[in-house]
């Protein structure tokens, strides 16, 4: 590997070890066994870099999790089958969407980071909606993607933060799914 990788591969361990916030450039520069001033040459900063490392964590994340589970199963079976290995994987992954919320938490004084992560939300979006959709991407309609991606995203987010908070008591993929199903008994008119 090269600087470049040795740098991105420093970032990342330092963000499973230290978070995005607590991460130095001196701590990056240590874990990749370069010089400091080699992130200034590769990357321009260490927030640039950080980034980088962040959101190829979560391209890789993103790219073994979007689809739907279970051959023969129900739309809904699936469903929550989908949400339960999610659930797993902020409990696998905890460092990741710590680093993830500590990059959120940043982008609000960063407008640079904050446009980033704006466009990854809406292409999330519209990932989301074409998996549960079932069709590809470019045909999903823009009302499924402010409806239904809008709303995974939502859930998505609010699962995260109660596994993270409270493990024990965070729902699992059927409770989700039962809940849904509630929510839009309680709004059919």
């Amino acid at each position: 590997m090269g600087n470049r990788e040795d740098l991105l591969a420093g970032a990342r361990h330092c963000l499973e070890e230290k978070g995005y916030l607590r991460t130095t450039v001196r701590d990056i520069a240590t874990a990749a066994k370069v010089s400091m001033a080699a992130i200034g040459y590769h990357f321009g900063s260490r927030e640039a870099l950080l980034n980088q490392a962040l959101f190829a964590a979560m391209e890789e994340w993103a790219a073994g999790s979007g689809r739907l589970a279970g051959e023969g199963a129900t739309a809904g079976e699936r469903y929550a089958d989908t949400w339960d290995r999610k659930i797993r994987d902020f409990a696998e992954m905890r460092w990741l969407w710590l680093a993830s919320v500590e990059a959120f938490v940043h982008a609000q004084s960063s407008p640079e980071l904050l446009a980033i992560l704006a466009e990854g939300q809406r292409r999330n979006r519209r990932m989301v909606a074409a998996v549960l959709r079932g069709v590809p991407e470019a045909e999903v309609t823009e009302e499924d993607v402010r409806s239904l991606g809008s709303l995974h995203i939502a859930l998505l987010s609010g699962v995260m933060v109660q596994t993270l908070t409270d493990p024990e008591r965070a729902p699992d993929g059927r409770e989700l799914l039962r809940g849904l199903r509630e929510m839009t008994g309680l709004l059919e008119d």
